[in-house]
């Protein structure tokens, strides 16, 4: 047996593109940015923050909520499938594409990031992230466990690597 799925929690790119079909059908893609938070080691060693881009697909009928609501900066959860498509460029290359086919879109957030980003520093993250993890709780059946509060962030500006946790 085999599974093909991908959660991805991020920060969506651009105002997504919508093309509707003579056939009535109609297509969204946006990329969606996932960033793992840098941290320092014990050792001294830093290493710094890491962000993935997504291209995101969507059919059917999340695409009338996409076209709505979804816009560059809005923090999303994004369920899906992961698809790589290959094509010929105009010089002959074969040409590999990737991307999420999205099942299931839903907001994570009500702020976008320039209303975090005015909050300073490290809480930012944290601000924009602990909405995001009491929504995802919220959908998820009660099986004894209790969501951990959020630690405060160092004063020193560094994070402790067991704290790179995306809830």
């Amino acid at each position: 047996m085999s599974l093909n799925k991908v959660i991805l929690i991020g920060f969506v790119g651009r105002d997504p593109d919508v093309r509707y079909f003579d056939s009535g059908a109609a297509v969204a893609n946006f990329p969606l940015a996932t960033s793992e938070r840098g941290y320092t080691l014990a050792n001294g060693t830093v290493v710094p923050e890491r962000t993935e881009w997504h291209n995101v697909v969507v059919r059917r009928n999340q695409v009338q909520f996409v076209e709505k609501w979804v816009k560059k900066g809005s923090f999303v959860y994004v369920e899906g499938k992961i698809r790589t498509r290959s094509y010929d460029d105009q010089s002959g290359n074969k040409r590999y594409v990737v991307e999420i086919h999205a099942d299931r879109i839903e907001f994570f957030s009500s702020g976008s990031r320039r209303d975090d980003s005015q909050q300073g520093g490290a809480q930012a993250n944290t601000g924009a992230q602990q909405p995001a993890a009491q929504a995802y709780a919220a959908q998820q059946p009660a099986q004894g466990y209790q969501q951990p509060s959020a630690a405060p962030a160092s004063p020193m500006g560094e994070n402790d690597p067991a704290d790179d946790l995306p809830f």
